[in-house]
């Protein structure tokens, strides 16, 4: 799992940086992806509906970051990603808006998915890896 490559949901970047508990597994992959611990692909899509859902002001709430602190961790997350564009796929996500993540996904085969999200978890794109924060992080230490 060490060389593998993975897109990282924005549900597991928003909860990283909105849990107070330091030891759950998406604070331990946020933190991975910011010290260039983890291979993480991005899309310029990905990293504006990252953007886009930390500043929804009911999240903004809970987190308390300014436009330009949430700007600075997204410029910090970019530095450290894998850049792809996304390419075509016929088959689509079960949710029309999570289209680009398969999109992404097929852009580099063998790249798999860490998300929170039970409907991309059951329904999975066809030959890619899917896990929890939490299955990840397991795996991750047992290395």
């Amino acid at each position: 799992m060490n060389g593998s490559l993975w897109v990282v949901d924005t549900n597991v970047v928003v909860a990283g940086i909105l849990t107070a508990d330091a030891g759950s597994p998406p604070t331990h992959i946020l933190e991975a992806m910011l010290a260039g611990q983890l291979r993480f692909l991005l899309s310029v899509e990905l990293l504006a509906e990252y953007r886009s859902v930390l500043l929804r002001q009911r999240i903004r709430a809970r987190h308390g970051l300014a436009p330009q602190e949430v700007d600075a961790i997204l410029e910090a997350l970019a530095v450290n990603a894998a850049v792809a564009e996304i390419a075509e796929r016929t088959e689509t996500a079960p949710d029309p808006g999570d289209n680009h993540l398969w999109r992404l996904l097929a852009a580099k085969p063998g790249t798999g998915l860490i998300t929170g999200d039970t409907l991309l978890l059951d329904n999975p794109p066809s030959g890619v890896r899917v896990l929890t924060p939490r299955q990840y992080w397991k795996e991750k230490t047992r290395e």
